[in-house]
C-alpha cells in the first residue's frame, strides 16, 4: 500500500470514528445536541452565517441548556439563570483552559509560558488599571486626546468609526506603551492601521482555524510582531526604576518569565485595548447622536462643569467625570446593547445544570449579548435607555444585576475601568469641541462575530465643526 492509499485510509476511517461519536444515541443527562451532518465540522457552518441568531434560534428551540457540535469541539450554551451562576462559580470549569489555545493560536505564546505567566500578569494588569490607579492615565489621556483632535481641523465629514480610531488609536497606544514607541504618526500609521485592522477582523477565525487557512490573517500577524520586537527593544532600553514612571508594557516586562515572547505579549496587549475600546466609543458617540433629548442634556451638563463649550484646551479630572454621569451611563448602556456574543470556560469535571451533566471536555458559553436582552434584568431590553443606571451603585463600582459583558468572578476584564474612563473622556473631549450632524442613520450590530464588541454594518458619516 503506498503513502496515498494510507493516508486516505486513515482519513476515512477518522472521519468513521467521528461520525460514530456524533450519531451514537445521546445520554438522556445531556443538553440536546445541534451536531449537523457532515463529521468533524458538525454545525460549523450554520453557526458560523450568523452565530448571534444561531444562539437564539437555539434557545427557543432546545430550551435554555444545549450543545452546538461544531470543528470537533462541543460548545454547550447556558442562558437562564441557574447556567449563569454555575457560569461564574462553579470550580468545575476553568477560564484559562478555554482561552489558551486561542491565545497560542492569535499570539504564538506556547501553553508552558501561557499559564506560567497568566495569574501574574493578571495580578499585575488588575492593579494598575484599577480604579485606584486611573489618576495615573488621566492628565495623560487627556493631553493625548487633546493632541490627536487637533489634526481633525476646525471641520469635516468623515464615517464616526474612522473618526473615533484616528484620535484614539495613537492616544491609547502612547499611554499603554510610551509616546513614540509604537507608529502613531501620519508618515508610520497606515501601514501599521492596515496589518493591525486585518489582525483584528479576522482574529475570531485565526483563533479558532490552522494558520494555513489564513494566510492573509498570519501574514499580518508575523508583520506586527516583528514590529514588537523593536517596540519591546525601546521600552526595556527605556525602563525606569521608579514604578509611577513606567508603562503599562514596562510593567508587563518586569513581570514577564520568558521575555523573548515579549513581542508577542506587546502584541496581545494591543489587541485588548483596542478591540473593544473604539467600538464601544463609536456605539457611545452613536446612540447620543441618534437621540435628541439625551445630547441637549448632556451638553447642559458639560456647560454646567466646564463653561460654554468650545475651542479652548479643557484639563478633565476624575472628579469632572464623576459630575458628568449621564455620559457614563451611556458608555454603559452601548455595552450593554453591544456585548460580545460569548465568553467561554472549559468544563474539567462533569457539572450539574438544572437537569442535565455537562461532562468534562465542554467548552461552557455563556452570551451577554443575550443575556443582556432578558426583560428579567433589563426590561424594555432593545431600547436604549442610559437612565436605567441609576439604579446601579457606580461609586462602589458595582454594575447593574445581568450585566456581564466584563465577565464575572475573578476573571474579569482587568482593564475595564480604564476602558469605561477613556471612552467617558473621548466623549466629553468631543462633544466639548465639535458639533455633530448624523449623516446616515445609525446602523446594525453586525451578527458574524461572537468575539468582543458587536461591530457596525455600513458606514455612519457625521459633519462636525468647531464650536465657537
Amino acid at each position: 500500500m503506498d503513502v496515498t492509499m494510507a493516508v486516505l485510509l486513515a482519513l476515512v476511517l477518522g472521519l468513521l470514528m467521528v461520525k460514530f461519536a456524533l450519531f451514537q444515541p445521546r445520554n438522556p443527562n445531556s443538553p440536546p445536541c445541534v451536531s449537523g451532518w457532515i463529521p468533524w465540522l458538525g454545525a460549523a457552518f450554520e453557526f458560523g452565517k450568523a452565530p448571534l441568531e444561531f444562539i437564539e434560534q437555539a434557545r427557543v428551540k432546545y430550551g435554555p441548556v444545549f450543545t452546538v457540535f461544531a470543528l470537533g469541539n462541543r460548545f454547550t450554551f447556558v442562558t437562564e439563570e441557574e447556567g449563569i451562576e454555575a457560569f461564574f462559580t462553579s470550580k468545575d470549569i476553568d477560564f484559562e483552559q478555554a482561552v489558551q489555545q486561542t491565545v497560542q493560536r492569535t499570539t504564538s505564546i506556547p501553553a508552558e509560558i501561557f499559564y506560567r505567566n497568566r495569574s501574574r500578569l493578571y495580578s499585575m494588569m488588575k492593579g494598575k488599571m484599577g480604579t485606584s490607579s486611573l489618576y495615573l492615565f488621566a492628565g495623560t489621556l487627556c493631553q493625548e486626546l487633546h493632541e490627536h483632535m487637533d489634526c481633525l481641523g476646525t471641520a469635516g465629514t468623515e464615517n464616526l468609526s474612522d473618526l473615533i480610531r484616528s484620535v484614539m488609536y495613537p492616544a491609547t497606544v502612547n499611554i499603554l506603551f510610551g509616546k513614540g514607541v509604537c507608529p502613531t504618526n501620519k508618515s508610520d500609521i497606515k501601514e501599521f492601521e492596515e496589518h493591525f485592522q486585518k489582525y483584528d477582523e479576522d482574529f475570531e477565525y485565526g483563533s479558532q482555524m490552522p494558520e494555513y487557512f489564513m494566510r492573509n490573517w498570519s501574514k499580518s500577524k508575523k508583520w506586527l510582531l516583528k514590529v514588537f520586537d523593536k517596540v519591546v527593544s525601546d521600552a526595556e532600553r527605556a525602563n525606569p526604576p521608579e514604578s509611577n514612571s513606567k508603562t503599562l508594557l514596562q510593567h508587563l516586562l518586569d513581570n514577564l518569565h520568558g521575555k523573548h515572547l515579549a513581542p508577542n505579549y506587546a502584541l496581545l496587549l494591543l489587541w485588548a485595548s483596542q478591540a473593544n475600546a473604539m467600538p464601544v466609543a463609536f456605539w457611545t458617540l452613536a446612540f447620543i447622536l441618534s437621540h435628541t433629548s439625551i445630547y441637549k442634556k448632556i451638553m447642559e451638563d458639560i456647560v454646567s462643569v466646564f463653561g460654554k463649550a468650545g475651542k479652548e484646551n479643557i484639563e478633565i479630572s476624575e472628579d469632572d467625570l464623576k459630575k458628568l454621569l449621564l455620559i457614563k451611563w451611556c458608555t454603559l448602556e452601548a455595552i450593554r446593547l453591544r456585548s460580545p456574543g460569548a465568553i467561554t470556560k472549559k468544563v474539567v469535571n462533569p457539572i450539574k445544570i438544572q437537569t442535565f451533566t455537562i461532562p468534562a471536555g465542554d467548552m461552557l458559553m455563556l452570551s451577554p449579548y443575550w443575556v443582556h436582552r432578558n426583560p428579567k434584568y433589563f426590561p424594555d431590553p432593545e431600547t436604549f435607555k442610559p437612565d436605567r443606571w441609576k439604579e446601579a451603585n457606580l461609586e462602589k463600582n458595582a454594575f447593574l444585576d445581568g450585566f456581564v459583558a466584563f465577565g464575572g468572578g475573578k476573571h474579569q476584564c482587568p482593564g475595564r475601568w480604564l476602558a469605561i474612563m477613556e471612552v467617558h473622556m473621548l466623549v466629553v473631549l468631543f462633544l466639548y469641541k465639535y458639533e455633530f450632524i448624523l449623516l446616515d442613520p445609525v446602523p446594525k450590530e453586525s451578527l458574524l462575530h461572537l468575539v468582543g464588541t458587536q461591530q457596525p454594518v455600513g458606514a455612519c458619516r457625521v459633519q462636525y465643526k468647531l464650536r465657537q
